[in-house]
């Protein structure tokens, strides 16, 4: 009796801890995100804001997106683009100047991302409570949470990164907690927002076969499509076309410039003369160099390569919560690092999902990231086109040093030191395991 009543007391009291925690994490966050509003972060900027508010007015004013205009985006992103436009006065028919924003419109956005930050670190905060994270570790990841602003520079500003990222981590946390049909729909929009949160799918998948059994998989499966089929579905009988065409031009990408066979191509540019140049296309600038196609397709493999391994991994141990948020981190960090494409804003979806990691290895993961957003915000946005148009030696050496320290954390998170003998516990679903 006395003991159940002193773990009753702990856990209460570890629950205000974490609760308190959690509340100077959100007001650490707003002052970060007040911080980025000036000084040196507000000049040079690099903003995508003009195109959402052209975007929200042409659907506010009746405009089909994908029928009446062409947009790249999933439709998952377009109540980022629209909501922003509610009780703006200034919203017109015709499209804004170039690379104006309304003060109202950037107002509004700026505070809607600014509110999915401060729901993606409640959401970080149960994730932790969950995994029995100390006190002291949940103020450390809470802590460099809060601190993403600052870490990350003004692209947060205007990017809408923070809205998949807010749905993504709810889905995991559902899983945690055991409500896996509410953690698959939530994943299932997120990849209607950004097609990233699909890597997390195959770690849900696995999650639910060793726990609820091949049933519950299909369920689950089943509300995924669901939910991706009914944010798709409307504008696919629409305009199929225009749907089409948003796919594959993200499909299609070439080799953007920040990736890692690009800076490895810019490198050689540097150190043997190799011929280089940018092309401007697909919303980011491209390296056109020889060989540039070729390292693409490379790349491409080395991603599936590094998804696969991760997956892998993940069904070879227990499922269980520490591993289940090590291999959703793991993941992420392989699309993002071993991709042809990596914009300074795939740098945000890393944040909350390798802040959640445990233990010594959470602690360098942590570090990792932490360098690999400083060096990412040492050139963009101030020296973007120094890097992009003049390649710059200085620019072009922490790129390359960005990317390879992705690369870094990538095995940080997967590469297990522990012997094999410990690492093979069953593959049969919980359903099977009870019968043996």
């Amino acid at each position: 009796m006395l003991s159940k009543l002193r773990e009753l007391i702990r856990a209460k009291t570890t629950g205000r801890s974490t609760l308190l925690i959690a509340c100077l994490a959100g007001m650490l966050f707003l002052g970060s995100w007040a911080t980025i509003h000036h000084g040196f972060f507000n000049k040079h900027q690099i903003i995508d804001t003009p195109l959402y508010q052209r975007y929200g007015d042409w659907m506010a004013h009746g405009s089909a997106p994908y029928r009446d205009f062409a947009i790249e985006y999933p439709p998952g992103a377009l109540p980022a683009f629209m909501l922003p436009t509610i009780g703006n006065s200034d919203s017109s028919n015709t499209a804004p100047e170039p690379y104006r924003v309304r003060a109202e419109y950037r107002r509004n956005f700026e505070f809607l991302m600014a509110v999915c930050g401060l729901v993606s670190i409640v959401l970080a905060a149960i994730a932790l409570r969950l995994l029995g994270s100390s006190n002291g570790r949940a103020a450390m990841a809470l802590g460099l949470l809060a601190l993403t602003p600052l870490m990350v520079g003004p692209v947060i500003l205007s990017r809408f990164d923070l809205w998949p990222v807010m749905i993504a981590m709810a889905g995991l946390v559902a899983i945690l907690t055991g409500l896996e049909w509410i953690g698959f729909l939530a994943l299932g929009l997120a990849t209607a927002v950004k097609i990233f949160p699909v890597v997390l799918l195959p770690i849900a998948c696995i999650w639910v076969w060793k726990r609820r059994g091949w049933r519950e998989l299909a369920a689950c499966l089943g509300i995924f499509v669901a939910a991706l089929a009914a944010c798709y579905a409307p504008f696919a009988i629409l305009a199929p076309h225009g749907v089409w065409h948003s796919i594959s031009v993200q499909l299609g990408r070439p080799l953007q410039i920040e990736s890692l066979g690009a800076a490895s191509l810019v490198a050689l540019h540097h150190l043997f003369g190799l011929g280089v140049s940018t092309v401007s296309g697909s919303g980011s600038q491209n390296l056109a160099a020889s060989g540039s196609g070729l390292i693409a397709i490379v790349q491409t493999v080395l991603q599936a390569a590094a998804l696969l391994a991760t997956w892998i991994w993940f069904a070879r141990g227990e499922a269980d919560g520490e591993r289940l948020v090590r291999a959703s981190a793991t993941a992420i960090v392989a699309f993002v690092a071993f991709g042809k494409v990596l914009s300074p804003q795939y740098m945000i979806w890393l944040c909350p999902f390798v802040l959640l990691v445990l233990g010594r290895r959470g602690i360098a993961a942590s570090a990792l990231l932490v360098v690999s957003l400083v060096l990412t915000q040492l050139w963009f946005p101030y020296h973007y086109w120094d890097y992009a148009i003049g390649f710059g030696a200085w620019q072009s050496a922490v790129v390359l040093l960005r990317d390879v320290v992705l690369v870094a954390l990538f095995a940080t998170l997967l590469a297990d030191v522990r012997s094999r003998e410990q690492e093979l516990p069953v593959l049969q679903p919980a359903a099977i395991q009870s019968e043996i």
